[in-house]
This record gives structure tokens, sequence and C-alpha cells, in this order.
């Protein structure tokens, strides 16, 4: 399952999309000074199953995803390219952007 969190700004649609199972997780990788926090308060408390999540993407005009499963998931709709994925202490982490 996931967590999921749809934001509406000035006409942009961010969903916020991550592995319920990293929820309260800090992942830190100290040699390049990058911290990654998984709060609820960003991703929701909503579980949602993988369809919804790739709705949800498919709609969305920014998209900030965490996690080996939710990453994978953006990798195969074709939400996210895996050259450009980020691991943060071993997490993986993405954004995207419609421009």
């Amino acid at each position: 399952m996931f967590r999921l969190k749809v934001y509406r700004v000035q006409g942009e649609m961010l969903v916020a999309v991550c592995d319920s199972d990293i929820v309260g997780k800090t992942f830190r990788d100290e040699e390049r000074g990058l911290k990654l926090e998984i709060t609820e308060k960003f991703y929701g408390s909503e579980e949602v199953d993988p369809d919804k999540v790739r709705e949800y993407l498919k709609k969305a005009t920014i998209a900030n995803i965490s996690g080996k499963k939710a990453v994978k998931l953006a990798i195969e709709a074709g939400i996210v390219d895996e050259d450009r994925v980020l691991v943060i202490g071993g997490c993986p982490h993405a954004q995207m952007v419609v421009l």
C-alpha cells in the first residue's frame, strides 16, 4: 500500500506519494548533506492501492515520490526516468514537473 496526498495550488496539482511502511522515517546521506523526512503531514494518512497512485500521478503537474515501491511504480508508469532517481540513505526519491 501507499500513502497519497494531493495539493492544488495556483492551477498546479502536486501529488505526494510514498510507500506506507516508511512513513515516520528519516533517511540521511551525510556525505552529500541530504536528509529526507517521510512525514504523515506531507504524504497524508490515506492508504491507497497502486491503481489510485497511477491515476493521480498521470494527472499531476508536480509529483514528489519516495520509497522503493512508489518510485518503481512511477518508473513503470512512465512518470519518472530511472536514471533520474536520487537515493538518500537507501531510500529512492524522485520528483517530476510537467513543463
